[in-house]
């Protein structure tokens, strides 16, 4: 467990570890994303975490969470949900990474378009 902003610090890093993992700011927003799609949301800085998350395995687990949230925009029909934390919450990280990776796995190409994106980014 960790407070929001040491958080967003270890799970940012971790999603950027993927491979063709990189960062956006599309709507003033951190994302992560692989090739041109998302695959993780951040939001805004600041004291509040938000997160993001595509999941196909976890999401009739993830829903019955307190923190999780209809994500909106149409997105909770597509398994994407919306884990948020204020500012004095202990968030779980270890669940969150390991959301974050399913989430990866659900948007990214498959294995072989990983590795082709990956080498492309180290370029």
């Amino acid at each position: 467990m960790a407070d929001p902003a040491v958080a967003r610090k270890e799970l940012r890093a971790h999603a950027l570890k993927h491979p063709g993992a990189w960062e956006d700011h599309p709507w003033e927003e951190d994302v992560a994303k692989v090739g041109k799609k998302i695959f993780v949301f951040f939001g805004r800085g600041g004291p509040d975490l938000f997160v993001g998350v595509k999941l196909p395995r976890s999401l009739l687990f993830a829903r019955a969470q307190k923190f999780v949230a209809k994500f909106g925009y149409g997105m909770d029909k597509s398994g994407w949900v919306a884990a948020r934390f204020a500012k004095n919450d202990q968030v779980p990280v270890e669940l969150l990474r390991g959301w974050i990776d399913e989430s990866y796995e659900a948007v990214a190409p498959a294995p072989a378009g990983r590795k082709r994106l990956a080498a492309q980014r180290a370029r």
